[in-house]
């Protein structure tokens, strides 16, 4: 999660949307007094080797770290409604079929492996869920001002960057956590029908939402 004073601007980050990648490239854009949750260690040191700011101002007054995949009704808590309002706040969506393949691979990274579909049987993807639209929504309802998409990552994140925040510098994502899923692994080709439906029925508001098509 980024909260940029100097812009003004909240990246909320969700899961398995490239939300590290996205936060790396909008540091370099951050100032001093602005919010930048930590990432994992080899991605920090991805972030400092490009010359942009790492983990900073994270902690609250009380001594509490703000978690990466912090809700907006949180952040909200956190900087005050009336700032909240003020600033441009945004996050990433994903094809959630696509989405639970990537988690898939995240969290198991080296075989032995469980099949994808027993996976998707288990109880991760309602708690998976948390890290999606609940961030974005408080009580069913979107309170960002825009939900990009994943599937158009660069072009809705350069819009956002020079028509939102009016920053106009070239923006680069590094490909971080990008190659734990072997290439060329198409969804539509890994999941069986009762796993599809499963996911349809789990993530039917963001299916109805953005017109998600398996």
């Amino acid at each position: 999660m980024i909260v940029s004073h100097k812009h003004k601007f909240v990246f909320i980050k969700t899961a398995k949307t490239a939300g590290t990648s996205i936060e790396i490239a909008l540091s370099k854009f951050c100032g001093d007094d602005d919010i930048i949750t930590p990432i994992i260690p080899e991605d920090e040191e991805l972030r400092k080797s490009l010359g942009y700011r790492t983990a900073q101002n994270y902690t609250t007054i009380e001594g509490e770290d703000i978690r990466p995949h912090i809700s907006a009704r949180r952040v909200r808590r956190l900087i005050s409604r009336r700032v909240w309002d003020q600033y441009y706040t945004f996050c990433f969506e994903r094809n959630p079929w696509d989405k639970i393949v990537s988690l898939y691979y995240y969290r198991f990274q080296k075989e032995p492996r469980p099949s994808i579909n027993d996976f998707i049987k288990s109880e991760h993807n309602k708690r998976f869920r948390r890290k999606g639209f609940d961030l974005y929504t408080i009580k069913g309802s979107i309170v960002v001002d825009r939900v990009c998409l994943y599937e158009s990552l660069e072009e809705h994140l350069r819009d956002v960057l020079h028509n939102k925040l009016g920053i106009q510098e070239s923006i680069e994502l590094p490909r971080a956590k990008g190659n734990l899923r072997p290439a060329n692994t198409s969804y539509q080709e890994l999941l069986d029908p009762e796993s599809v439906d499963i996911i349809t029925r789990l993530f039917s508001e963001e299916i109805q939402l953005f017109g998600y098509q398996f």
